[in-house]
């Protein structure tokens, strides 16, 4: 299945986000945006227009708004609670009965996010290793945030960054403010495809405080850059955001990320890498195919050090053991199978077949009679020729199950025929019968 598709615009929803120190007009700004959004759904007709907008509400800032969704004649539904969970379950809800969802602030929801693993853990501060985890329980809603199919406007307090820089006077390194940023979980700034910096500033001639959205982030690049500010009403309006707004695909069938694809096939049952994985599968190829050699051949003589080679060759196509190592887990594992038929009568992890009254192999069980086997040479140009970590076809091709296959230096061995029940019967008469003439 091809994963690239002809680019269409999936951004159906507006995901704004909101920061700013006290009273700067993250509120009030987040109403207005839900208040022209339910307007500007039903001049077009959309199914969420008659919907209420959701307020999430962290710090009773629904309270100071609730008349402006009154005057507007749009609905409007609180939710009071700090609770990730909640969030998390708004967030649905929203997107299944809402028109718009304001989140006011962020902020209280990630410190107690964290107060509650702290609890958990029954600890007073974090430590390093404890944030994986805290973050990828807190990417449940950043995916939610993206994907919900929901118009959403996240306010957060802001805080300013630090960073050690040299002072050019004394030459030393401080601690010196470098910017602004969200204060909730540290990539929760990027999540935004409208990223706004809130402040008060005041005319001071007139003595007018203006609230203005500097705007940090315009994925549309429409707006990025501009200070956002209707003098007339003091502040920004649901306006000076369409040029962003007109561009989404409102009323389309939206897709942030698709997040059910991922790479966990890359990854054994216990965490390690593919790759991790096929080498300890490799290692131990090795070193069972190695004990399985010495155990035929367990002399340290010159003789026997012959033997254990010729071994080698036939399974492997080569008398080097250096060589053997460099092959890829696949061929190893062909190579090891032979080795268990040349030891045992059967390939690696098989149990011995049943034999017939006559030693030889049930149907079924035994090779192709007239089934050739590559020679060594055969298989150690293959070999050659398919270098480490690749596949060449001769010597990947299965080992027959041979029941009489030679030893190592070209003799055949004949199997030994089992007894059977009439055998052993006929042997214990036998025996019981010679007993007694001696006995006499």
């Amino acid at each position: 299945m091809a994963l690239f598709k002809r680019a269409v615009n999936t951004s159906c929803y507006l995901k704004a986000g909101l920061l700013g120190f006290a009273g700067s007009g993250k509120s009030r700004t987040a109403s207005e945006m839900a208040i022209g959004m339910v307007k500007l759904m039903r001049e077009r007709g959309l199914r969420e227009a008659n919907r209420p907008v959701k307020f999430f509400d962290t710090e009773t800032g629904a309270d100071y708004v609730t008349h402006l969704f009154k005057q507007a004649g749009v609905d409007l539904d609180t939710a009071k609670s700090r609770s990730f969970v909640d969030l998390v379950d708004a967030t649905k809800e929203a997107e299944d009965q809402g028109s718009f969802l304001i989140i006011d602030s962020i902020t209280h929801v990630w410190r107690e996010f964290c107060a509650a693993y702290m609890r958990k853990k029954n600890r007073t501060k974090l430590e390093f290793q404890d944030w994986a985890t805290l973050k990828a329980e807190w990417n449940v809603f950043t995916e939610r945030y993206i994907n919900a199919s929901a118009h959403i406007a996240l306010c957060g307090r802001a805080g300013y960054e630090y960073d050690m820089e040299a002072n050019e006077d004394t030459g030393k390194k401080e601690l010196q403010k470098v910017g602004v940023k969200m204060k909730a979980e540290g990539e929760m700034g990027y999540e935004p495809s409208l990223l706004m910096l809130m402040e008060t500033e005041m005319n001071m001639r007139t003595k007018v405080q203006y609230r203005v959205a500097h705007i940090l982030k315009d994925r549309f690049d429409v707006l990025d850059g501009k200070d956002l500010c209707d003098d007339d009403a003091h502040g920004p309006t649901f306006a000076l955001f369409l040029p962003h707004i007109n561009l989404l695909n409102l009323g389309g069938q939206h897709l942030g990320v698709d997040t059910t694809r991922n790479s966990a096939e890359l990854f054994s049952h216990d965490g390690t890498t593919k790759w991790r994985h096929e080498q300890q599968q490799k290692a131990i190829a090795l070193d069972e195919t190695k004990e399985e050699i010495q155990k035929m051949n367990p002399g340290q003589g010159a003789a026997d050090k012959t033997e254990k080679a010729n071994i080698l060759e036939q399974a492997f196509g080569t008398r080097s053991w250096a060589k053997v190592e460099s092959l890829s887990l696949e061929q190893v594992k062909i190579g090891r199978d032979r080795v268990w038929q040349m030891s045992r009568g059967h390939g690696y992890g098989q149990e011995p077949g049943p034999s017939n009254d006559d030693g030889g192999w049930v149907t079924g069980d035994a090779p192709a009679a007239n089934q050739q086997q590559p020679s060594g040479l055969e298989l150690a140009e293959d070999i050659t020729k398919a270098g480490p970590g690749e596949t060449a076809d001769a010597f990947l091709a299965p080992a027959a199950a041979d029941p009489v296959a030679p030893k190592a230096g070209g003799r055949r061995r004949k199997a030994e025929p089992k007894p059977t029940p009439a055998a052993v019967t006929d042997l214990t008469q036998a025996l019981t019968e010679s007993l007694a003439a001696v006995g006499k």
